[in-house]
């Protein structure tokens, strides 16, 4: 007989434990639904005007990287990558001033700064980035300027350690009504 209410007892067990796990169950989809139902609450984005990147201790050199920066003010975000990239093959030169020498084409002179446009394409990349965030369309550069940076020491005397700030700021491009631009 002890054997039979101990078979009785544990299938009592058996059904408490199944019960409770069906009362959690049930619980759980609850709150998973309210859940649910908070995210689909958010409030919609406001949208800004203005995207921006600021970049401390670029290590290209301060010259290059405002020659670059120059170039691209005024350009779309896409334009101005594929830019880069043509200078980065040697295509088309980045136009520069001082004491360099005359370029083949329509420009008076300038270079090739390879590791300048390389550094410079990754940061329009992250721009192109936060101005997708931020809910931009059609970003055009409108802010593109760039200054030396304190430079940190480096050991093993005293060898050259570029170090430059880049800000870079993007707005939407307003289209311009042409029957507006009449009447004035």
């Amino acid at each position: 007989m002890t054997e039979e209410k101990i078979k009785k007892q544990t299938e009592e067990e058996k059904k408490e434990k199944n019960e409770e796990v069906a009362k959690e169950e049930k619980a759980t989809e609850k709150t998973e639904e309210k859940k649910t139902e908070e995210k689909k609450k958010e409030e919609p984005r406001v949208k800004k005007e203005e995207a921006h990147v600021n970049i401390r201790g670029l290590p290209v050199s301060k010259k290059h990287s405002m020659a670059i920066c120059k170039h691209i003010k005024g350009m779309s975000l896409e334009r101005a990558i594929e830019e880069l990239e043509k200078v980065m093959t040697k295509s088309k030169p980045l136009p520069m001033r001082g004491e360099i020498p005359h370029r083949k084409g329509r420009i008076m002179s300038g270079r090739y700064p390879m590791n300048a446009s390389k550094e410079m394409i990754k940061v329009l990349k992250s721009l192109i980035g936060n101005s997708n965030v931020n809910g931009i369309e059609d970003p055009v550069i409108v802010i593109a300027s760039a200054s030396h940076s304190s430079r940190s020491l480096r050991r093993g005397g005293s060898k050259k350690l570029k170090r430059t700030n880049v800000h870079i700021e993007v707005k939407e491009r307003k289209k311009k009504n042409k029957n507006q631009e009449k009447k004035k």
